[in-house]
C-alpha cells in the first residue's frame, strides 16, 4: 500500500520590521541591520519612571515640610556657612547632563549607521559617568570640610538637614550612576532599549534639577 507524504509548506520567516516605517519603529541603520538601539513601547518604561521621581519629589517635600517646621521652632537653629566645592559640583553635575544629552545622539545616530564606531557614544556615557562620580566625590568632600569644622550629623539642626539633603540626593545619583552603567553594558551587548536610555536620562536630568533646587533652599535656609 503506497503512502502519500506531503511536505509542510515553506513558511518565509520576516524578521521584525525595524527601519522606524511601521511595526516596532526600531532605530537602525537604512540597511536593515540592527545596530544596538531598540525602540520598544515607551509606556512601561515611562510609568516607571514617573512613579519613581514621584516618590522622591514627595521624600524631598517632606523634608523641606520638617526643616521649614524646625527651623521656626528651634531656639538653637544657627546659620552655616556652605562648604565652597558644592558650587564645584554643582557644575560637574550640569555639565553631565549636557554630556548624557551628547551621548543620546550618538547613541540615536550609531543605531542608524551614521556612527560607525560604538566607541564615540561609549566615550559620551562615560564622561556623564566620570562626572556624576566626581559630584559625588566632592559632596564627599563637602563632608570632610564639614567634620573637619567641627559639624557632625547631630551638632545641631542645621548641620543634621544639611547631612540629610545631601546625603539622601547623593545616594539617589549613585542609583543614577548604576543606571549609567547599566546602559553601558546593554549598549555593549546590542539590546539597549531607547526606552531604558529615555527613562535613565530622565531620572539623570532629575537629579541635576533637583540638585538646584536643594543648593538654593540650603543656602537661603542653612
Amino acid at each position: 500500500m503506497a503512502t502519500t507524504v506531503y511536505e509542510p509548506p515553506q513558511v518565509e520567516r520576516r524578521l521584525p520590521d525595524y527601519s522606524g516605517n511601521g511595526g516596532g519603529g526600531n532605530l537602525v541603520p537604512a540597511g536593515g541591520d540592527l545596530h544596538a538601539v531598540q525602540d520598544r513601547p515607551l509606556q512601561p518604561a515611562q510609568t516607571g519612571i514617573w512613579v519613581a521621581l514621584g516618590a522622591i519629589t514627595m521624600s524631598f517635600a517632606a523634608l523641606t515640610s520638617a526643616m521649614i517646621v524646625r527651623q521656626g521652632t528651634a531656639l538653637d537653629w544657627r546659620h552655616m556657612t556652605l562648604p565652597s566645592i558644592l558650587y564645584l559640583n554643582t557644575l560637574a553635575l550640569l555639565v553631565s547632563s549636557i554630556t548624557l544629552e551628547g551621548a543620546r545622539r550618538k547613541v540615536a545616530a550609531y543605531a542608524r549607521g551614521i556612527e560607525t564606531q560604538i566607541s564615540v557614544p561609549t566615550l559620551w556615557l562615560l564622561a556623564t559617568l566620570t562626572l556624576g562620580l566626581l559630584f559625588v566625590a566632592g559632596q564627599y568632600v563637602a563632608w570632610s570640610q564639614l567634620r573637619a569644622a567641627g559639624l557632625y550629623l547631630a551638632s545641631n539642626p542645621t548641620s543634621s538637614f544639611f547631612y540629610l539633603f545631601t546625603g539622601v540626593h547623593a545616594t539617589h545619583v549613585l542609583g543614577g550612576l548604576l543606571g549609567l552603567l547599566y546602559v553601558i553594558r546593554k549598549l555593549h551587548r546590542g539590546v539597549l532599549r531607547r526606552s531604558t536610555f529615555a527613562a535613565t536620562a530622565q531620572y539623570w536630568h532629575f537629579m541635576g534639577a533637583l540638585w538646584l533646587y536643594l543648593l538654593l533652599l540650603l543656602w537661603t535656609k542653612l
